[in-house]
């Protein structure tokens, strides 16, 4: 008996059997019929083997047999989808989110979390020993975040006047008179939105904010959803940050000034909301939807919300980065601290400092902190925050990392004891590896939410350098992404 895919279990409508982008193809790629699948791979993706060749599948469990309609096909791998499922994993598990397999994020879902925990560890192994050619001393298993939904800090939904209809919609006959959406981008669709009606990342209060958004600009006229495609439209993006001190900041983003429809909204979602702590608004008139160089006007309450982390206090604007995951965050914090191993007399250097929040939180373990970034904002936001602490003991610059680490700059700050680094996904770059080298400091720790790149710098290292601990940390469950904090130790 075939079992054909129920919603859910996989939603790969519209993206899934797109048969007309199939019909353009000058030769129809095959269906792979009762494949088993064997493993899980990078990125997310599931493995199968068939005649030798490797493909790659999201949103299927090791243990599935399915039939794969092949997408892509290279010399020695093939990319597919799945068409129907004929047995289902024993490990696989129901997702609990409605918009699962569509929306592009929470792609394990179907995978219960201890298994997801598994092979997030498993990436890191193979990472280090097959990239990194490492040989670590002890590796801790993964540390697993507490909260696996509703974690994160951050959301960030876009309006669409081009609402994305998923098959079942599709099929279904239905007429749709109404095609604006507010939600994700659908992957590989810059101007598609799915409509999200509850999403699991964030308090539920954002879900509330943001549907109550939706239906008051729906209900009244003047409130037209954005055309990304076209460059029209009135109401464009909204942020939501939420803080463990129960501060809540809104941003709204409108395509252009309204002054009378702006503040009717804004006012009303004041009124709805009064939890609200921070509500700002942008006026992006721009092609892309950043709002980095844009102006933040305040509207009503705080231009920040503070977050705090073991009687840290941290000043986050709509601008500031800040992990998205606060509690694992913590945790993040509190491992690297360990394994810097300060007793108070060290000079430490921070490097991708970001805003300064591991600066912040081992200053008063060390003697000084120097900390390094490339963004002046997110500098300005370190300062303020060792300010807001009382830190005194923190040093911070902005530039990029090859250019500011050098021989003249460790020469005025003195040679580190301690370098902590948690370098973006692109890892390290060649000359800043090379100046750790030269400067050989006792111990370096070094987290990475990239343990690919984080293996292939900790290679190059290993010409002074022994790893003695590994420490995974999930951040994000339900994705396949994971961090990891190895300690170095200088051996020569």
């Amino acid at each position: 008996m075939i079992w054909f895919v129920f919603p859910k279990y996989v939603h790969l409508c519209g993206e899934f059997l797109n048969i007309t982008s199939l019909a353009r193809k000058k030769k129809q790629l095959p269906l792979l019929e009762k494949v088993t699948i064997t493993d899980v791979a990078a990125e997310g993706k599931a493995i199968a083997k068939v005649n030798e060749m490797v493909v790659f599948v999201p949103y299927v469990a090791p243990g599935d047999i399915v039939d794969i309609q092949i997408t892509r096909k290279k010399r020695s791998y093939a990319e597919g989808k799945i068409v129907s499922i004929h047995t289902y994993s024993p490990v696989r598990t129901e997702p609990f989110c409605e918009h699962f397999g569509v929306c592009g994020g929470c792609k394990w879902q179907h995978l219960p979390y201890e298994e997801q925990l598994k092979y997030k560890n498993k990436q890191v192994t193979d990472n280090l020993t097959r990239i990194g050619k490492i040989d670590a001393d002890e590796y801790f298993p993964i540390l697993g975040s507490e909260k696996t939904t509703f974690y994160r800090n951050k959301l960030e939904f876009t309006f669409s006047n081009k609402k994305w209809l998923t098959e079942a919609q599709v099929q279904s006959g239905e007429t749709f008179d109404c095609m604006s959406g507010v939600g994700f981008h659908i992957p590989g669709m810059f101007d598609k939105v799915l409509d999200i009606n509850k999403c699991w990342l964030q308090n539920d209060i954002s879900n509330r904010i943001r549907l109550s958004i939706r239906a008051y600009c729906l209900s009244r006229e003047g409130y037209p959803f954005y055309d990304l495609r076209n460059q029209e439209g009135f109401i464009r993006t909204l942020m939501i940050r939420t803080a463990s001190t129960s501060d809540l900041m809104v941003v709204v983003v409108f395509y252009q000034e309204d002054k009378e429809r702006r503040e009717a909204l804004l006012e009303y979602v004041a009124g709805q909301f009064p939890e609200i702590t921070s509500l700002m608004y942008v006026i992006n008139g721009k092609c892309n939807d950043t709002i980095t160089d844009q102006e933040i006007h305040l509207f009503r309450g705080n231009d920040h919300i503070i977050e705090e982390m073991e009687g840290l206090k941290f000043k986050i604007g709509p601008k500031s980065f800040y992990q998205t995951n606060s509690e694992q965050a913590y945790n993040l914090y509190k491992i690297t601290r360990e394994f810097a191993g300060l007793t108070g007399n060290e000079v430490v250097y921070d490097l991708y400092t970001g805003t300064g929040t591991i600066a912040n939180f081992v200053a008063r373990q060390a003697k000084q902190v120097i900390s390094i970034e490339y963004v002046p904002e997110a500098i300005e936001d370190a300062k303020v925050n060792s300010k807001l602490n009382g830190i005194e003991n923190t040093l911070f610059y902005a530039g990029d990392m090859k250019d500011i680490l050098n021989t003249g700059f460790i020469a005025k700050h003195g040679k580190p004891d301690v370098i902590i680094t948690d370098p973006p996904r692109a890892g390290m770059h060649d000359d800043v590896i090379a100046t750790i080298l030269r400067t050989a400091p006792e111990r370096i720790v070094y987290v990475s939410c990239n343990p690919a790149t984080q293996a292939r710098d900790l290679n190059v290292l290993s010409e002074k350098y022994r790893v003695r601990k590994v420490q995974p940390v999930d951040m994000f469950p339900h994705t396949h992404h994971v961090e990891n904090v190895v300690l170095l130790e200088r051996t020569i």
